[in-house]
């Protein structure tokens, strides 16, 4: 067994013993009487996280190929949820088959082929100079900027965003080679317990609400998150090239990425009028769900790394 798989052999046990203690912890309040939403809530996360982490440690153990091909299929996924809410039009329909079976797979293939310069500049600038103009060509004015914002936001958001754990994968930073999707298992796991740990103590010793009239957030939640990023991104430094400092503070900073993200979101479905992307998961919504708050970390993370780490 090579270095990578006994270390992602760890991490995996690691990480399902966790969620054992946190699925007891669920239940032994549950057996001692105490109900009401927030436990409710907790313990559909950690179910549906059960689910999530067995899928990512698949995709770990299959390597760099397996990270980018459940990253290919969560951006499709992501990207039919969130144009699902989008103002459209029929002079659309050739701008959004473009984006779905053309952008979208490129992107991953200049993944794969290491073109990092094609990576970060082709969707934020080539395919959002070339789709309005598609839509442009059918001659349907009605509507016409908001129906291309959308569109764009859906790109950035589902496609570019997302792709970026994929990318991480393919980093060979501080020699780290094939152990790079380790990299991918680290934002995750920060990202993940360090907003659950927003939404526990949040609600339950939280007063002061970041947006009062979009989310529940607080910034006792907010500061709770950041400190058990740090303490997470510190534990977990034995995957990583950062060193034991570096790896707390690149945790806080997508922790951070990761609660924008997640109210990004919130506001993009209150001004929809919607709770949740889809009901792909019982009581967790769809793929835009789960992914909210790393749809903002993945790309801080890769930057960070690529521009002032390895810069």
């Amino acid at each position: 067994m090579s270095e990578a798989d006994s270390q992602i052999a760890l991490l995996t046990l690691g990480v399902f013993a966790l969620l054992a203690v946190l699925t007891a912890v669920g239940e032994l309040a549950r057996w001692r009487g105490r109900t009401g939403p927030v436990l409710d809530t907790y313990m559909t996360r950690v179910a549906s996280w059960w689910v999530m982490v067995t899928l990512i440690s698949l995709a770990l153990i299959a390597g760099r190929t397996g990270i980018l091909l459940l990253t290919l299929f969560a951006s499709f996924a992501a990207l039919r949820e969130f144009l699902t809410f989008t103002t459209k039009d029929k002079a659309d329909h050739t701008s959004l088959a473009l984006a779905f079976y053309v952008i979208l797979p490129a992107q991953y293939l200049f993944i794969w082929l290491g073109w990092t310069g094609l990576t970060a500049l082709f969707i934020p600038v080539l395919a959002f100079l070339f789709l309005p103009v598609v839509s442009a060509a059918r001659g349907a004015p009605r509507r016409y900027l908001v129906r291309v914002a959308e569109t764009q936001w859906a790109l950035m958001v589902c496609i570019f965003c997302v792709s970026h754990l994929a990318a991480l994968a393919m980093l060979d930073a501080g020699g780290l080679g094939e152990r790079s999707v380790l990299l991918v298992g680290f934002l995750v796991l920060v990202v993940q317990l360090a907003d659950l740990a927003d939404y526990w103590i949040g609600r339950r010793i939280g007063k002061r609400r970041i947006a009062p009239d979009l989310s529940p957030r607080t910034w006792e939640g907010f500061v709770a998150s950041l400190a058990v990023a740090a303490a997470l991104g510190a534990g977990l430094s034995w995957i990583t090239p950062f060193g034991l400092f570096g790896a707390a503070a690149m945790a806080v900073t997508i922790s951070a990425a990761g609660t924008g993200g997640a109210l990004v979101f919130a506001a993009i479905e209150a001004d929809r009028g919607v709770r949740n992307w889809s009901h792909l998961i019982p009581g967790q919504g769809g793929f835009v769900d789960q992914l909210d708050s790393v749809i903002f970390a993945a790309p801080v993370f890769y930057y960070m790394i690529v521009l002032v780490w390895m810069g």
